[in-house]
């Protein structure tokens, strides 16, 4: 064991004993982010966290000068996780810059799509992946004090998910064996069918076209995906239960966990599910139509909704550097100067950004990562503000129940909540299930709000059934506007991919592809310091935390800062190298679905 620093006196605390430990690569979408810090053993606490991404990928160079059609085939390939939330995103902003908009029909029929790759997605990261973190072989091997309370502390919701104890629901979730790891998988593999069923193929979708989509609107369709549906609302009803037990369980069972992954409350959600009735696409009317989503974009700033007005979203939006790999554009030619509505655009908006790597050696005092600073200008302070996504669900729900203008028959925002109900299923009774804003915005609640958002999606898929059957039935089964490309345009999509705020800009001249960003919510979670200093999400919520695992420096997981990590859902993980002091391994793992007894 190497220790970097030691007997640095700390106010009011021990001498430090700094030991550097470091993560690399702990992504979950290509493998490649590192989590570097340095952590103080004898005050028990992360002392310094970095971000880093090894790798450039540059869909923003290769996308110029292709026929814009293609932008949605060919981003959706940007993620092999989440890339149906790409085509979606792609054919929002091509649909504004064509001047078109998707029969009602295409929409419900998208809607569906969506709805099921939440489902999907959420149940095989929550139950599969994140969930091995809190599992009865995790705590066993990092905090065997708490599995010692688990086995004797009662399940309050022991009645809905058949669990007497919090160490048996523990149990369930050990990986490859226990009975609930084991049942997600099928779960995932049903709602990966209704995905299907709506856009063609996963993840990858072969019928989702600006204009609209290429699905067979047929009533067996939707009847298909509806029993689908069906199969697995008792499932989620008993996963919110479990979840509920195992997370209030830890809030008693280690005092001040709380502060895990904590961090300020800054919350950005882009909207999801248009309605419509209401959405044209135009930019002019994007306040309207965006207000009009079944998920409400807006940015939340200490706990109070900024704004909900998609103009202002778009136009707050700030791409810096400072610690990035990349020379500064500002002295490029913009492509937008003012918005169709007139608005002044920023040099460093998305619509004007010029990508210039310069690759170099990581140097944590200065540039260390590829990934740039997305941030958002607040209006009134004129901070540039680290917004997080909550790891998807948690931004969603936040700013639905606060904006207090989602009213459907399966989910009602109320203004501090979000009420869901769920219908009868095959052993479990109608059920209202209800999300209430928490006090933190740390690791557990963005793990809370994940399974709570699978049932938000369930219960926005039979309202979205019922419409798409309705027109259906009523004869209107147009599913697509035709259109031409025009020689200059601007477009903008917003979306949730599942793990957040999904943007695309988009900018047409000569029928080409003249400029095009994607900005998908891992470069909101994972950005480096940016040119004012400040730490992105990932830094932000790792740095200053307490740590609560008994595991001492020799044999030490990181569990407590693997959970404030994974709680971001930065995508599947294809592998984790664990280097201590001075870069001794000690362990690698390339298991997909962690083993049981690694961090």
């Amino acid at each position: 064991m190497a220790t970097s620093v030691t007997s640095k006196q700390k106010a009011l605390g021990k001498p430090e004993q700094l030991v550097e430990m470091s993560w690399d690569p702990i992504t979950r979408i290509i493998g490649n982010l590192g989590i570097y810090t340095k952590i103080d053993f004898a005050n028990r606490r992360v002392a310094e966290c970095h971000s880093t991404s090894s790798l450039f990928r540059g869909y923003s160079v290769f996308m110029k000068g292709k026929d814009p059609r293609d932008a949605g085939f060919i981003t959706s390939r940007i993620c092999g996780i989440c890339g149906d939330n790409h085509t979606t995103c792609s054919v929002y902003a091509q649909n504004m810059a064509y001047g078109i908009k998707n029969p009602p029909l295409a929409e419900w029929i998208i809607n569906l799509g969506e709805a099921a790759e939440y489902m999907f997605d959420h149940t095989i990261f929550q139950d599969n992946l994140v969930f091995v973190d809190f599992c009865e072989a995790m705590v066993k091997d990092t905090n065997p004090s708490v599995l010692k309370k688990a086995k004797t502390a009662e399940a309050p919701n022991a009645a809905v998910h058949g669990y007497r104890t919090i160490a048996e629901i523990m149990a369930a979730f050990n990986p490859f064996e226990g009975e609930v790891y084991k049942e997600a998988l099928q779960v995932s593999r049903i709602t990966r069918e209704m995905f299907c069923l709506m856009e063609g193929r996963h993840v990858h979708p072969s019928t989702v076209y600006p204009g609209g989509v290429g699905t067979m609107p047929t009533p067996t369709l939707f009847t298909d995906y509806l029993s689908r549906l069906m199969r697995v609302i008792d499932f989620i009803k008993k996963s919110v239960a479990m979840n509920d037990d195992v997370f209030d369980f830890f809030y008693e069972a280690l005092p001040g966990y709380e502060e895990v992954g904590r961090r300020r409350i800054l919350l950005g959600c882009w909207g999801a599910f248009q309605d419509p009735d209401v959405v044209d696409y135009r930019y002019e009317t994007m306040d309207r139509w965006g207000k009009a989503m079944h998920v409400t974009p807006g940015v939340v700033v200490d706990g109070e909704l900024v704004t909900t007005n998609l103009v202002d979203i778009n136009l707050g939006i700030r791409i810096l550097l400072g610690s990035s790999f990349y020379d500064d554009w500002v002295n490029e030619d913009p492509f937008v100067t003012r918005d169709p509505l007139g608005n002044p655009v920023d040099m460093r908006h998305p619509w004007n950004q010029t990508t210039l790597p310069v690759p170099q050696k990581r140097d944590f005092g200065d540039k260390y990562s590829w990934v740039m600073s997305p941030r958002w200008k607040h209006p009134q302070t004129g901070e540039h503000l680290a917004l997080d996504t909550g790891g998807g669900p948690f931004a969603r729900l936040y700013t639905t129940a606060l904006a207090n203008l989602v009213d459907t028959p399966y989910v009602k925002a109320t203004g501090s909540s979000v009420r869901i109900s769920l219908p009868k299923g095959e052993k479990l009774p109608e059920t209202t299930l209800e999300w209430r804003i928490p006090q933190w915005s740390n690791a557990i609640e963005r793990d809370r709000a994940r399974v709570y958002f699978v049932a938000y999606a369930a219960a926005m898929a039979l309202h979205f059934v019922e419409q798409g059957l309705g027109l259906v039935h009523a004869g209107e089964t147009k599913i697509f506007e035709d259109f031409e490309v025009p020689d200059e345009g601007i477009g903008c999509g917003f979306h949730e991919a599942v793990r957040g705020v999904l943007s695309h800009h988009l900018v047409i001249k000569d029928k080409k592809i003249a400029n095009y960003h994607p900005y998908p919510p891992t470069p909101w979670n994972g950005s480096p310091r940016d040119i004012y200093g400040t730490p992105g999400p990932y830094e932000d919520a790792v740095q200053d935390m307490p740590i609560f695992e008994e595991n001492g420096p020799d044999d030490f997981r990181g569990i407590d800062i693997m959970r404030a990590v994974r709680s971001f859902d930065p995508c599947l993980p294809c592998g984790v190298h664990m280097y201590l002091g001075k870069g001794r391994t000690l362990q690698k793992v390339h298991s997909p679905m962690f083993g049981q007894n690694n961090a």
